[in-house]
């Protein structure tokens, strides 16, 4: 069976070996191995954020030693002291990622302080397991990428698109990479998500005493408290937060971080060369838009030329290929367009249409079964072994493919803000056609607080 490498580059296509986490034998380093706890012992953990996604973690957590446990609302807390009664309590993530003997850290806070988490835990050689989305400016991408890429070879990493690991991800790439729509073209994908909301919420009430409201702003500038904000699993729900510009990207760092994952995993894209973004909503500087079309140029690579890749949300959407197919029935798909038909996906199933005119497919070349790429296995499992079996950089949403993904979402937002089209130097991060356009690639955080800590 083969296995593909993580990284977004042409090399996955060289179909590197690694190590098949379920049921397979891994590699165990000494004690004294630089990548941290010893592969046969149990990693010293911080959970940060104990709520919420928290919950989908317990079981692989349980595996480990969660030595310390971070939450700024005390409510979130008695159910994770239940699961992991030896942690230390922390308020303050900065406080916890210095507690004595820690390997790893796995982050489940709000969207706004990931990239400071990702960032600061990198800076002090731990493990990590961030929540997505990784960043929601372009500027904290290219920083936590950059920390990455200095400590690949002794650090894991890996972003939450738990949906990476399920087989359909490997279906739809053998079998485009394979050849069945020909030359790729063209990639579209979208979510249907609608949240939209008028504004930031009033403030005017009382901050409950069992929360830390400062910690839980912490680098976003001020907003008064109101309990719409914490009020789904005791707060850390993010359809509570996650469209307002302060504390999030709406739909592009959500389901766009899983969607758009679809494409990402067959594309071996980097960063794109220009980004354009229309919308029928006038910019709101306090929500991030509801109806959004974002295309995004991607230079060629050693299997395919540049190619278009679009994005779609809240209820913009790509024509259909067939009059038969109705796109609006897949609440969030992608669909692959090539000079011989197209593939339709969503995260579980894909559908292959050959063109009319060739419809008989006996171009198509399907791999044999021994050489397909191996199951995943448990997405969170995948980031633990890889902590521990020298091969740090091979889980599957590593902080490079990650941050590459996001860093292109986030230039959308920045199109969008722009109102026009941008031209954009990947290396430098810089847009060359539109200089006021480099303001939206960053953003101002409250004094006293550095992503590089």
């Amino acid at each position: 069976m083969k296995t593909k490498s993580p990284i977004p580059v042409a090399t996955r296509r060289d179909f590197m070996t690694k190590s098949a986490l379920a049921g397979a034998g891994l590699m165990l380093m000494p004690s004294s191995s630089i990548f941290g706890a010893a592969a046969n012992n149990k990693l010293n953990i911080a959970l940060i954020g104990a709520s919420g996604r928290a919950h989908a973690h317990y079981g692989t957590l349980k595996n480990e030693n969660v030595v310390a446990v971070c939450d700024v609302n005390q409510l979130n807390l008695p159910d994770a002291m239940q699961h992991f009664p030896k942690a230390k309590v922390y308020s303050d993530w900065r406080k916890a990622l210095d507690h004595p003997g820690l390997d790893a850290v796995l982050c489940c806070t709000p969207d706004h302080t990931h990239a400071f988490i990702a960032n600061w835990a990198l800076n002090r050689d731990l493990h990590i397991y961030m929540e997505k989305p990784l960043a929601i400016t372009v500027n904290e991408a290219r920083t936590v990428r950059e920390t990455y890429l200095t400590k690949k070879h002794k650090l894991a990493t890996q972003v939450g698109m738990q949906r990476h690991a399920m087989p359909n991800f490997n279906r739809v790439r053998e079998c485009i990479h394979d050849g069945v729509i020909g030359n790729l073209k063209e990639v579209y994908v979208w979510g249907n998500r609608q949240i939209p909301r008028p504004g930031y919420l009033a403030g005017g009430h009382a901050v409950p005493s069992t929360l830390n409201w400062d910690l839980w702003l912490g680098p976003s500038p001020e907003h008064p408290f109101n309990p719409e904000y914490v009020s789904r699993n005791n707060g850390s729900n993010c359809l509570n937060w996650n469209m307002y510009w302060d504390f999030g990207i709406g739909q592009m760092g959500d389901m766009g971080s899983h969607t758009m994952d679809l494409a990402w995993n067959v594309l071996d894209a980097g960063l794109p060369t220009s980004v354009k973004s229309k919308s029928p909503e006038a910019f709101n500087p306090d929500v991030t838009p509801v109806n959004l079309t974002t295309s995004f140029m991607l230079p060629a690579n050693d299997w395919r030329k540049d190619i278009r890749c679009t994005w779609f949300q809240g209820g913009a959407m790509p024509n259909s290929p067939n009059k038969w197919l109705d796109l609006n029935k897949i609440g969030h798909g992608a669909m692959f367009k090539g000079d011989k038909g197209f593939v339709v996906s969503d995260f579980g199933q894909r559908l292959i249409i050959p063109d009319g005119k060739s419809g008989n497919m006996t171009y198509y070349k399907p791999r044999p079964e021994d050489q397909l790429f191996d199951d995943l296995g448990n997405f969170q499992a995948q980031w633990t072994a890889a902590c521990k079996n020298g091969k740090p950089a091979d889980t599957a949403c590593n902080f490079e493919y990650s941050a590459n993904m996001i860093e292109n979402m986030c230039l959308g937002l920045a199109a969008y803000r722009a109102g026009g089209e941008l031209k954009y130097d990947g290396a430098k991060g810089v847009v060359t056609n539109n200089a006021d356009a480099n303001q939206f690639l960053t953003k101002t955080y409250r004094k006293g607080w550095t992503l590089n800590g």
